[in-house]
């Protein structure tokens, strides 16, 4: 039956179409002129054939019904006009019979109760000035002024004058043929409808959609909408649908005693008489079913407001809200619904008139005060389901701008937003506490439930908001492509965002903490959070150091302490101390990351700085520059790529220069030493080119094969020179020149780096996360294996020079020359000529802080060499005690020659390495049998009681001395005469060849 009278529905009346096209919109539309804008109504849907009209007139019937028997004393029409026609006759008017609330003068209403405790504001127009309603007829072109509360509640309805007489002279017919019967007694259309028939309208369309009207809300209200529900084989039901159906095709006639309003009658009365009890209280159960009810007293409810200021309430609402709670009797109705529908009413007109009257919203939240303590004492199934869908509506509403508030919200509205928090709070704590089975089960003190949702609102909100600054930043970060230096999307985003918690701390938290102690330490933990999964995924993908990503994590830092700096003062009254919010926020880590990703571009200037090394050393040809400068190009480009290498570090802008320093350092350190090492590598050492001390033998001298192992001899050794020779010879880079330009290339790195350590410090300070504690010590910036592998170079490169010279290039005037067969004839001048040129050509090659040294280690290799020659030179050398002067004066030509008429080196340092020489020569002055006898009792001290029986042979230490029995066992191997022969031949059974 909701189709009923879909097809067919009422059309306009005259009165109506004579009105203007705004008038009759606002009338058609229902009560509220921005009816467009309000919210669907939570009490259900009724038939669509039913027009909010013609639910409003309705709603204005039963309200006059209720009002006008409430008194007990029959009612007397009153005409509104005396120049309204009327078909009827009217009864003589008498002030006594009409109901003291509804003749109640309006001058002398009182500020109103309801307004001052909901804290509503008083309407712009006065009880005595409102305006004139769209549709009222004119009288004497001036408004009319209601007098009464009744004539109040007609205009803030919108009925015209007209349909007001129509209503009262048909419930004074009623009450004329029913005295002393209540309104809720009887069923109100169908009373109407007996009442009149076409001939009381001015016109039969008028007359048609009227009973079409009262028809439809007796099928609203009986059929469709129910008190008691209607089983399908209910006769009277089944009557009346029929009845209903036929005045589609045509009007059902009215009147008194017709048949057709008898059968009417019947089915309505049957209907409308169910109940579930037998009670005393007569009643008729027509206009009190869900939701029927509730939209019609929605209707009444939103009568209370101003006509004209739709925001407000009229001041005489108390009286007003008096008379409409006389309707609870017709519409079923109690004071928990009321506190519901009225609660939805306030709220709903905030909606609807712009959400700019913050008063409405403070008077809904009190009203839902009210309802909240209903909801805890009743468990009536229906008034659940209606409270349910009520509150769901006004927390969906209020939830929709309070997940996104930073959308909904600003500083020109922010007192909306502690309102409508208050409301969805309010809806909220009903529906979980009072309503929620879960949450019964639970103890309540487990659930807050406003500090739950306000969590929910704010990490909603927030969540929100940075996606929304992530497309802002986005869209900054595209703009400033084109720039120089465009600025990364994160970087912009974490400024964003710190703005964004200032805001929100400044602006939305101090509303929020009302419900929620620590509302910016939740917003700025979510906050924390959306940015770290956006720093996440960016530090997972970066591999390098790039300005940009230096840029964003520095960025990333700085937002990280703001937040954490909110999260923490936010929390101080915290139980845990915050600790709670703070385990929500675990660190970006971005010093950590920057960290990371320096010393990954530390590592890896370092390791293309020794693939580098390893290109420029094998390439170097160990010359000096072509400038002069006596060392090599190759350590040039070393410290210069160096260099390079600090500035880039100094130039990264990072905050910690300091603490990342000792890493550069120990890797810069790392390859300093590696060329250092390939500096010297394959250029030998000392005892690369000492000769294999011979086995020890007899002198040969006198014997007669002295010239047949005198050629032998020589031969071997001269195969011995040449192998030398030739492979010297085939990689040129180890010549004395080319060595010596290593020693000066090590020089001057040894004396570079002390250059560079004080840089570093000039560009420590210089950089911009410089601290005074920086400079405090020296460690971390100071080179540590270099200089050491510098000065091992340079002694490792001087002594194998010496060597080199003495037993490599000069061994043939050396050990194949001296001495060899007549030492009067083999003397030491060859030996010195060839040594002091040499020692010119270094002397014009080295560095003059070095040439010292190596010719130090020259001089100390030839009297190494000369004692050599004396003590191991092989069986063609052989010594006479009267040789002793010729050995001692080419000691001193030897000496002499590093002495340089005072011009060479120092007398001490001479002295110092001649010293073993200068204690052994006596030796070959001595007897022979004087040398025996030392030679006994030093090795049987050496020895003990085992040289006592036979003198063992001691072994060859090369560390010569007069009192070491090897050196004294040497110079008898090499005594010419028969005394030392028969001793090495009785003791040692010496051969006198090898």
């Amino acid at each position: 039956m909701a189709s009923l009278f879909r097809d067919k529905s009422l059309g306009q009346s005259k009165r109506e179409s004579t009105m203007p096209a705004a008038a009759v919109t606002r009338l058609n539309s229902g009560v509220l002129s921005g009816a467009s804008t309000s919210l669907p109504s939570p009490f259900g849907g009724i038939t669509p054939t039913i027009s909010s009209a013609d639910l409003r007139e309705t709603a204005y019937e039963i309200f006059v019904a209720a009002c006008r028997t409430s008194s007990g004393k029959p009612l007397t029409y009153i005409p509104s006009n005396s120049t309204n026609s009327d078909r009827s006759p009217s009864p003589s008017p008498s002030s006594n019979s009409i109901s003291p609330s509804m003749q109640r003068s309006l001058t002398s209403a009182a500020a109103s109760k309801v307004k001052k405790a909901f804290g509503l504001r008083s309407s712009s127009n006065s009880s005595l000035g409102i305006k004139k309603i769209e549709g009222s007829p004119p009288s004497g072109g001036k408004t009319k002024k209601p007098v009464t509360v009744g004539e109040l509640m007609r205009v803030q309805m919108r009925v015209s004058e007209n349909t007001d007489s129509r209503i009262r002279r048909g419930l004074l017919r009623i009450a004329a043929g029913q005295v002393g019967r209540r309104a809720e007694s009887m069923v109100l259309p169908l009373e109407l409808l007996q009442q009149f028939k076409s001939s009381d309208f001015t016109d039969q369309e008028e007359y048609d959609a009227w009973q079409k009207r009262n028809l439809k809300m007796l099928e609203a209200g009986l059929l469709l909408h129910p008190h008691l529900p209607v089983e399908k084989s209910n006769v009277a039901a089944q009557r009346l649908r029929q009845i209903l159906h036929g005045a589609l095709e045509r009007p059902i006639e009215t009147g008194r005693n017709n048949e057709s309003m008898q059968v009417l009658r019947s089915a309505v009365m049957t209907l409308a008489s169910r109940s579930l009890s037998e009670s005393l209280v007569e009643s008729c159960h027509w206009a009190d079913g869900l939701p029927l009810n509730l939209h019609l007293y929605e209707i009444l409810l939103e009568a209370c407001f101003d006509a004209s200021d739709e925001a407000s309430m009229i001041d005489e609402v108390d009286e007003l809200m008096e008379m409409i709670k006389k309707t609870w009797g017709i519409l079923g109705l109690n004071q928990m619904l009321h506190n519901l529908c009225f609660s939805w009413v306030l709220f709903n007109r905030f909606v609807a008139t712009g959400q700019v009257e913050n008063e409405l919203l403070f008077s809904a939240d009190n009203q839902l005060a009210e309802v909240a303590k209903d909801s805890k004492t009743i468990k009536d199934p229906a008034y659940s389901g209606i409270l349910s869908s009520t509150l769901s509506a006004i927390l969906g509403w209020s939830e929709k701008r309070l997940l996104a508030y930073h959308d909904t919200f600003d500083r020109g509205n922010i007192d909306s937003m502690e309102c409508i928090i208050s409301l969805g709070v309010s809806a909220a704590k009903i529906l979980v506490e009072d309503i929620s089975n879960e949450y019964r089960r639970k103890r309540k003190g487990e659930v807050d439930v406003a500090r739950n949702r306000v969590d929910t609102y704010i990490r909603s909100s927030i969540r929100t908001a940075f996606a929304q600054r992530m497309e802002k930043a986005d869209s900054s970060r595209q703009a400033s492509r084109n720039h120089s230096k465009p600025v990364p999307l994160l970087a912009i985003l974490a400024k964003d965002i710190g703005e964004l918690a200032a805001n929100e701390k400044e602006v939305f938290s101090p509303i929020l903490k009302r419900w929620h102690p620590f509302a910016a330490g939740v917003a700025v933990a979510t906050l924390h959070a959306c940015y770290g999964n956006e720093l996440k995924q960016f530090v997972l993908g970066t591999r390098e150091l790039t300005p940009e990503a230096v840029q964003i994590l520095r960025a990333a830092d700085k937002l990280e302490k703001e937040l954490v700096n909110t999260a923490v003062e936010d929390s101080v009254e915290c139980d845990d101390g915050g600790k709670a919010i703070i385990r929500e926020m675990p660190p970006y880590e971005a010093e950590s990351v920057i960290a990371n990703l320096v010393k990954a571009w530390i590592k890896t200037r370092v390791d293309r700085l020794k693939e580098w090394i390893d290109r420029i050393v094998q390439q170097e040809v160990w010359k000096p520059l072509a400038n002069q400068e006596p060392y090599a190009q190759s350590a040039v480009e070393v410290l210069r790529n160096i260099d390079e290498t600090l500035d880039a570090y100094f130039q990264l802008p990072i905050p910690m220069h300091a603490a990342l320093l000792s890493d550069l350092m120990a890797g810069l350190d790392r390859c300093l030493q590696y060329y250092v090492t390939k500096a010297k590598s394959g250029c030998g050492s000392k005892n690369t080119f000492v000769p294999t001390m011979p086995a020890l033998t007899r002198c040969t001298v006198g014997t007669r094969f002295h010239g047949v192992w005198k050629k032998k001899e020589k031969s071997l050794n001269s195969q011995k020179r040449n192998s030398q020779v030739a492979t010297a010879n085939a990689d040129n880079s180890f010549g004395i020149p080319h060595l010596c330009t290593r020693v000066n290339t090590l020089h001057h790195l040894r004396s570079a780096l002390d250059e560079i350590e004080k840089r570093i410090i000039t560009l420590l300070r210089n950089s911009e996360s410089a601290q005074e504690e920086d400079f405090k010590d020296g460690l971390g910036k100071k080179f540590e294996l270099t200089p050491s592998a510098c000065l091992e170079g340079v002694q490792q490169l001087s002594e194998a020079i010496g060597y080199k010279i003495v037993f490599h290039d000069l061994s043939n005037v050396l050990w194949d020359g001296l001495y060899m067969a007549e030492p009067s004839t083999a003397r030491i001048e060859p030996f010195v000529i060839n040594l002091e040129q040499i020692l010119t050509v270094i002397s014009d090659t080295l560095i003059e802080k070095v040439r010292t040294r190596i010719i130090a280690d020259i001089m100390r290799a030839s009297f190494d060499g000369f004692l050599l020659v004396l003590l191991a030179g092989g069986p063609s050398r052989a010594f006479t005690k009267q040789d002793s002067q010729i050995i001692e004066d080419d000691f001193k030509t030897l000496k002499d020659l590093f002495w340089a008429n005072g011009d060479g080196l120092p007398d001490e340092l001479i002295n110092k390495f001649s010293a073993t020489a200068r204690d052994v020569l006596p030796l070959f002055r001595a007897d022979t049998e004087s040398l025996i006898d030392r030679y006994r009792r030093i090795t049987v001290e050496t020895y003990g009681s085992v040289a006592k029986s036979r003198l063992p042979l001691p072994p060859t230490s090369g560390q010569w001395n007069p009192t070491e029995p090897n050196t004294l066992l040497r110079v008898l191997c090499y005594r010419n005469d028969e005394a030392s022969s028969k001793f090495l031949k009785k003791s040692y059974n010496l051969p006198k060849k090898l």
